[in-house]
């Protein structure tokens, strides 16, 4: 919810909504133009009526000549079509643009998101900022989607304040031309009196309707828990991967008693005692206030025809104009509570969005070599994350071999995952430098860096697209290469049994003629992707963690093969696959605690990889 200390001022309110306007309309041209339009113009419309009833008036109880009457009912008939006819083009433009803007704000977020740093976006701190800013959005109904609606009944009450202001002067500037008493209502100071009580009417009806909308958004604030547990729970029985659970051990019990007891809007709850509390005490006066506003405008429009000030169709003019005046600052009033409202979630929108990109980019190209000769080398690196106390890696000291074939092992937690983040530049250490080619690599430029990595993580991403675009990274990919890589990953067999081959889409997020496919079948596919993209560098996080014994023994006896000249990186857990690797690196709290060959490791029978390798070895040889 939205933070109660430092209540936005209204010109930051103003400012932070326009700032948000600013960015939906990068994203959807045209949505404010046609909203400023067509609420302008059809604030007007209401005046344009008023003052062409008012000169009808006028003229058929002054003179009643029927040119006249004919010229100014024709003009009105014109303005009218013309407004209207301009009103609703802008109107339906606008409506059709405010359905685009949905999805353009959700741009906004997959923009800042695809940009963002990764050690930014790794942070719990970031997707708990992003949930915070979704559920203000979907329970309060604040933040950037409040803002063209906000904005739309800004323009529309002060078009319809000025508008309504410019069609009551003259009442004020009248003459009384009769004599006696109401003579006095040419007085300077009766006309100033009258002015001043009017507005200080309209200033207390506009500050109730305000406390009210006020009353209204805290209830939507308190409701926000409550959507929470009910958007939440509702989803499970929606849940195919979930109902199992649920039907075994009867959670909807859980559910339901939530859903139940965190009811905001249930009798007696925190919404329900809000509004009973002082919400239509606030509305009531409100209405009052407009009643009062109302008669006194009334009694002097009266007082001031009777003393002969203006002729009855201007009486028409100021009583509809000054009740369209009332009605508006009222509205206008409550407006502003909701634009303040509005800026303070908006604050927590832009503590997202202005987010910085802190990494340092870079600006050396890297070398372009068709021999793969690309030395990295770490020297006393040492990295912690964000936040946390102890080290991830501490003084760590390691030089590739070019063409060399590295196995990564250890315990859950000794900083091998973190070893390849860093390499692959998704982290800069804190301390000591990574080299390339001897130049510290955050000298290099950043994207280019990045394209001599292919890398398999553990929590790799595809995509429900076809599956050569999954492999490729691209909807334009070269089909020999992708069935090359794909058979290099194991998966050739696979991919004989699909029905469009290569355009066959994954998964069914789009469509019934998806296909599903295994753990391990994924697996493979991301395998590919990384041998098609052909990078100096290739890194396999746990490779075959998804895959069956036989098909992981697959995918290493080819393995050597495949890697080809490239330097390969494999971070596994099953020891049996280092085997083939040139060098194995054992990490352990943080450090590289031993390094050599398979068989050198082994006859440190009290070091860390005889440990590990013996653990696992039991399994095999009971």
């Amino acid at each position: 919810m939205a933070k109660k200390q430092n209540k936005p001022t209204l010109a930051e309110a103003l400012r932070n909504n326009l700032k948000a306007a600013k960015e939906i309309s990068r994203v959807c041209p045209g949505l404010f133009s046609s909203l400023v339009t067509a609420n302008a113009l059809e604030s007007l419309l209401n005046y344009i009526f008023i003052f062409i009833t008012a000169r009808l008036l006028n003229e058929l109880v002054s003179f009643g000549r029927a040119g006249v009457l004919i010229r100014w009912g024709v003009l009105g008939a014109a303005a009218v079509l013309i407004v209207e006819m301009t009103v609703w083009y802008f109107f339906r433009r606008y409506q059709l643009l405010e359905e685009v803007s949905r999805e353009a704000i959700e741009r906004l977020y997959m923009e800042k998101l695809f940009g963002m740093d990764f050690a930014d976006l790794d942070k719990h701190s970031t997707h708990d900022l992003l949930a915070q800013i979704r559920q203000n959005e979907r329970s309060a109904g604040f933040g950037f989607g409040a803002v063209p609606g906000i904005l739309s009944d800004l323009v529309y009450s002060l078009t319809s304040v000025f508008g309504g202001i410019g069609l009551t002067v003259t009442l004020f500037t009248s003459k009384v031309t009769s004599d006696g008493p109401l003579k006095l209502l040419n007085s300077p100071l009766i006309v100033l009196a009258a002015i001043v009580m009017l507005m200080g009417i309209s200033y207390l009806i506009g500050s109730l309707n305000k406390k009210g909308e006020t009353v209204r958004t805290r209830a939507q604030e308190l409701s926000a828990a409550s959507n929470r547990v009910r958007d939440t729970f509702s989803k499970l029985g929606r849940s195919v991967q979930g109902a199992a659970d649920i039907r075994l051990y009867r959670q909807e019990r859980i559910a339901l008693h939530h859903v139940r007891s965190k009811d905001a809007y249930g009798p007696g709850g925190s919404v329900d005692r809000l509004v009973l509390s002082n919400v239509g005490v606030l509305f009531g006066l409100s209405q009052g206030g407009q009643m009062l506003f109302t008669g006194g405008a009334f009694l002097l429009i009266c007082l001031k025809a009777l003393g002969g000030a203006f002729a009855i169709g201007s009486v028409t003019q100021y009583a509809g104009a000054l009740a369209l005046v009332n009605h508006t600052i009222s509205n206008l009033f409550g407006t502003a509570g909701r634009l303040t409202t509005n800026a303070s979630y908006l604050r927590t929108a832009f503590s997202f969005f202005d987010i910085p990109n802190a990494m340092v980019q870079g600006t050396i190209p890297t070398e372009k070599r068709s021999d793969r000769e690309y030395d990295v080398e770490f020297k006393n690196v040492s990295f912690k994350y964000p936040g946390a106390e102890t080290w991830a890696l501490q003084k760590l000291n390691v030089r590739f071999k070019v063409g060399a074939r590295y196995a990564v092992v250890g315990e859950n937690g000794s900083g091998k995952t973190t070893f390849i983040k860093l390499l692959s530049r998704l982290y800069d250490p804190q301390e000591g430098q990574i080299l390339l080619n001897g130049i510290d690599v955050r000298k290099y430029d950043y994207r280019e860096y990045l394209d001599l990595f292919s890398v398999v993580f553990q929590d790799f991403q595809l995509f429900s697209q076809p599956l050569g675009a999954n492999v490729a990274g691209t909807d334009e990919y070269d089909p020999e290469r992708v069935k090359k890589a794909l058979e290099d990953a194991g998966f050739s067999g696979r991919l004989s049994e699909l029905p469009k081959g290569l355009e066959t889409c994954l998964y069914h997020d789009f469509g019934d003629d998806g296909v599903s496919i295994s753990g391990g079948e994924a697996q493979k596919i991301a395998i590919a992707r990384a041998l098609y993209k052909n990078a100096p560098f290739l890194i396999l996080d746990e490779p075959t963690a998804a895959l069956d014994p036989i098909a992981e023994a697959d995918i290493y006896a080819h393995l050597g093969g495949i890697v080809g000249d490239r330097t390969a990186i494999f971070i596994s857990h099953r020891l049996s696959s280092c085997r083939f690797c040139d060098e194995i690196l054992v990490f352990g709290d943080g450090k590289i605690v031993q390094r050599g060959t398979h068989e050198a490791l082994l006859k440190d029978i009290n070091g860390k990889y005889a440990a590990l390798w013996n653990a696992q070895a039991q399994y095999y040889t009971e």
